[in-house]
C-alpha cells in the first residue's frame, strides 16, 4: 500500500473555589509533590487501583493506573506504527495542533482539537517512553495546568464551552496516574467547583449536554483521590442536565436510516428540534453515551443503570448493527446495509465506553464487543502504515472516490483516505483506539486480585494483596488462538486470577503448571497462591462462524476477527498534505460474489508480519468457492444493498475465493449475498 495524507472545508458547531476553600480541602499524599513536571514516579506504576467506597456503588473490576501495562510483541508493534505515523508527527505539520494552538497559549484552535489529540499522545508517549512524545505532550500540558483562570476555570479563554474541557480533563487523569503532577488535582477541584457554581445559570448545551458522561468519569475519578462531596453534588448536577440517554434508548424511536429529509420530517417546522433530533442520532453522540449509565451507576446505586447498557446494545445491533462489530453513522445512525458507513471518531468512542462499561459491569459479553472493534473496525479505517485514516469506513467498501451517496449527512471525502477527509476531528482523536485499548487489557478484580479483560501481548505489573506483581502475557492472538501467561509475585502470595472466556471459544483449554483447569463461561478465577515462575497455558477454540446479517447477507468470522474478500486496489493520489496525501482508491477486480450458507471452509495460518494488519501478509486466511450475482452492482462508487434473493451467473461457474482479515482489505466485501 502506498504512503499516504489538512484543513477542513467544513466548520462545526461554534459553539473558584478559590484559594480559602482549597486550603480547607483535604487531599490524600502525593507520591510525586517532589517531581518535575512530565517526569514518571519510578514504581508508580505498582500502585495499587483504587475501587469506589460508600456512598458509591462497589462495582467488580477497576482499571489499573495508566502505566501499569506494556504492550509486547505485535501490539508494540502497532503502537510504533503509530508513533511513526500521523500518530508523533501530527502536530509537525497540522496547524491545528501546532504550535499556534490555543491549548499551549497560541492565538489557534481552541475547542476540541488539541484535547482529543493529547487523549491518545498521552498515553502513547507513556506507552512507548519516549522522551520526544512526552515533550510533544507537555507543551501542551504545562500551559494548561500553569494557566488557570481566576475564577477556575482552565484552558484557551477564546471559549467557555464546557465540552473541550471535558476531553482534557480525562487527558488530565491519564497524566496524573503517569507522573503523580501535584498540579492536576487541585486544577481539576478548582474548576469543578466553579462548575458546580455556574451550571445552573449556564447549564449544559450542545455536545456538553450529550457527552456528559464523559466528564462524570473524571469527576468520580477525582472524588476516590479526595473525598470532596462538592463532586457528588456536581455529578448530581450533570445528569440532570445531560441527556436522558437511558430513556432514549427505552423507548428507541430511530429504527430506520435517520438522513437529513428523515430528520426533518420528524422535527416538522422546528429548527431547535431539528438540531436536537441531529445529536440524538449523531454516531459519536451515541457511541459516548454507551457508558453514560454504567457510569451513573457508580453514583445512583441502581444495578438497573448499571445494566442498561445491554439494552442500547440490543437496539444498535437490531437496527444499525455492522458486521465488523459496530453500528453504522455516517454520520447519524444510518441502518443496516453494509454499505452505510462508521465515522472513526465513532470506533474510538465506542472502545472507550466498552473500557469503561466492562469494568463497572464485569459483563465478559462486552469484553468480546470490545475485541472485535479493536481487531477490525479499528486498524480497519487507517492505512497499515497509520499515516491516513478514513471518516467513514464501510464494511462493504468497493471503492473510496468523490461522492456523495450513501451518507446520511456526511460530504463526498467521507470515504477517502487522508490527513482530514470530511471533517477534522478524527485525524485528532482515532490516536487513543491502540493506546487505551493497551491500558485496559488488565485490570484489578474487587476480591483483590487480577484479571484478564482482552488479549494482547504485555507486561503488567501492579500491587496484589500488598505484594508487587508482574504478569507477563505473550500470545499472537488474534491471528492465534494460544496466550501464555506467567505470573512473578516478589513472593508467594495467594489471589484469584481471572480470565474472560470469549463466548465464541468452545471447550476452551487452561493449565495452570501443566495440570488442567475447568474453564468456565464469561470469566474463569483460579484461585491459588501464586508463586514467582507459575504459568497459565489457555488455548481457545476458535471455528469458522457463519453468521447472518440484513437481508439474509453472510459474513464470517472466526474468533475476534472477521474476514472479508479483498478487492485489488489502485491508490491514486488526490491531493498532497505535506508529509502525507489524501487517495482515492478504485477497484482492479470483481467483487459481486454470493455464497451458499453451508459452504466448506479450509483455513490457513501464516506468519504474524512486522505490520501486524497488513493484507499483503495476512495472519490468517479462509478459502471458499462463491460464484458471480451479476444483478448486484455499484452506484455512486459503493454496492447496491445486498440483493436478498441472489441469483448466481449461469455463464460461469464457481470461483474459488480467499478472505483476510477485515483491516487487511482496504476495499473489501464482508457481507456477502446468500445464494441458493
Amino acid at each position: 500500500m502506498p504512503t499516504p495524507p489538512s484543513l477542513s472545508r467544513r466548520s462545526f458547531l461554534q459553539g473558584m473555589a478559590l484559594a480559602g476553600v482549597m486550603s480547607a480541602m483535604t487531599f490524600r499524599p502525593l507520591r510525586a509533590a517532589a517531581m518535575p513536571a512530565g517526569q514518571a514516579v519510578p514504581g508508580r506504576a505498582r500502585q495499587a487501583p483504587l475501587f469506589p467506597q460508600a456512598p458509591l456503588m462497589q462495582q467488580p473490576f477497576a482499571p489499573l493506573p495508566t502505566g501499569s501495562i506494556k504492550a509486547t510483541g505485535w501490539l508494540s508493534r502497532q503502537l510504533h506504527i503509530q508513533a511513526a505515523g500521523l500518530g508523533g508527527h501530527l502536530d509537525e505539520f497540522w496547524p491545528i495542533v501546532g504550535p499556534d494552538s490555543g491549548w499551549s497559549g497560541g492565538k489557534g484552535e481552541s475547542w476540541e482539537d488539541g484535547p482529543y489529540f493529547l487523549d491518545g499522545l498521552v498515553p502513547l508517549a507513556w506507552q512507548l517512553d519516549s522522551p520526544e512524545l512526552k515533550a510533544k505532550a507537555m507543551r501542551f500540558i504545562d500551559w494548561t495546568l500553569d494557566h488557570p483562570w481566576e475564577n477556575g476555570m482552565f484552558g484557551p479563554r477564546s471559549n467557555d464551552d464546557w465540552w473541550p474541557r471535558m476531553v482534557m480533563l480525562k487527558v488530565l487523569t491519564q497524566y496524573h496516574e503517569l507522573t503523580g503532577d501535584p498540579r492536576v488535582m487541585p486544577l481539576m477541584t478548582r474548576y469543578f467547583h466553579y462548575q458546580l457554581q455556574a451550571l445552573p445559570t449556564r447549564p449544559l448545551r450542545d455536545w456538553g449536554r450529550m457527552r456528559w458522561q464523559d466528564e462524570l468519569v473524571s469527576v468520580l475519578w477525582l472524588y476516590q483521590r479526595t473525598n470532596d462531596a462538592k463532586l457528588l453534588e456536581l455529578a448530581r448536577l450533570l445528569k440532570q442536565q445531560g441527556y436522558d440517554w437511558q430513556g432514549m434508548f427505552a423507548h428507541f424511536p430511530f429504527t430506520q436510516k435517520t438522513d437529513a429529509d428523515a430528520l426533518r420530517k420528524q422535527a416538522g417546522n422546528s429548527d431547535a428540534f431539528m438540531q436536537d433530533l441531529g445529536l440524538q442520532v449523531h454516531g459519536v453522540n451515541v457511541a459516548q453515551s454507551l457508558k453514560a449509565s454504567p457510569v451513573w451507576s457508580v453514583a445512583s446505586g441502581s444495578a438497573a443503570d448499571r445494566d442498561a447498557i445491554h439494552h442500547q446494545l440490543r437496539m444498535l445491533d437490531t437496527y444499525h448493527g455492522l458486521p465488523n462489530g459496530m453500528f453504522s453513522a455516517d454520520e447519524h445512525l444510518a441502518g443496516r446495509s453494509p454499505s452505510q458507513g462508521t465515522e472513526l471518531c465513532t470506533v474510538v468512542e465506542t472502545m472507550f465506553s466498552l473500557e469503561v462499561a466492562l469494568a463497572l459491569t464485569g459483563d465478559a459479553a462486552l469484553g468480546d464487543r470490545l475485541e472485535r472493534i479493536a481487531f477490525n473496525a479499528l486498524p480497519g479505517a487507517l492505512t497499515d502504515d497509520m499515516w491516513a485514516h478514513q471518516y467513514n469506513q464501510q464494511a462493504n467498501q468497493v471503492e473510496c472516490s468523490l461522492h456523495r451517496h450513501p451518507w446520511t449527512t456526511d460530504g463526498p471525502e467521507s470515504n477517502l483516505f487522508g490527513l482530514e477527509p470530511n471533517f477534522r476531528c478524527c485525524t485528532a482523536n482515532f490516536h487513543q483506539g491502540w493506546p487505551k485499548f493497551a491500558n485496559s487489557l488488565w485490570m484489578a478484580t474487587a476480591d483483590h486480585g487480577l484479571a484478564a479483560m482482552s488479549y494482547a501481548p504485555c507486561a503488567v505489573t501492579s500491587v496484589v494483596r500488598g505484594t508487587p506483581v508482574t504478569v507477563e502475557q505473550v500470545s499472537d492472538y488474534p491471528f492465534r488462538q494460544a496466550v501464555s501467561i506467567t505470573v512473578k509475585p516478589q513472593h508467594a502470595v495467594a489471589f484469584p486470577l481471572r480470565l474472560r472466556i470469549p463466548a465464541w471459544s468452545r471447550d476452551t483449554r487452561i493449565a495452570v503448571n501443566g495440570k488442567p483447569v475447568q474453564a468456565t463461561p464469561g470469566f474463569t478465577t483460579i484461585e491459588r497462591t501464586w508463586t514467582p515462575g507459575d504459568t497459565v497455558e489457555v488455548m481457545f477454540n476458535a471455528e469458522v462462524k457463519v453468521e447472518r446479517g440484513h437481508d439474509g447477507a453472510l459474513s464470517f468470522s472466526r474468533g475476534a476477527l472477521v474476514y472479508a474478500l479483498p478487492i485489488e486496489e489502485h491508490w491514486v493520489i488526490w491531493r498532497r498534505r505535506g508529509p502525507t496525501n489524501d487517495w482515492q482508491v478504485y477497484p482492479g477486480s470483481r467483487w459481486n460474489i454470493g455464497i451458499e450458507p453451508g459452504v466448506s471452509v479450509t483455513v490457513s495460518e501464516h506468519p504474524v508480519g512486522e505490520t501486524p494488519f497488513a493484507g499483503a501478509a495476512a495472519a490468517v486466511k479462509l478459502a471458499m468457492q462463491g460464484r458471480y450475482v451479476p444483478a448486484w452492482k455499484a452506484s455512486e462508487g459503493s454496492a447496491d444493498p445486498v440483493p436478498a434473493n441472489a441469483e448466481a451467473s449461469t455463464d460461469e461457474g464457481a470461483q474459488s475465493i480467499t478472505l483476510v482479515p477485515y483491516a487487511g482489505a482496504k476495499l473489501r466485501i464482508t457481507a456477502f449475498p446468500a445464494l441458493g
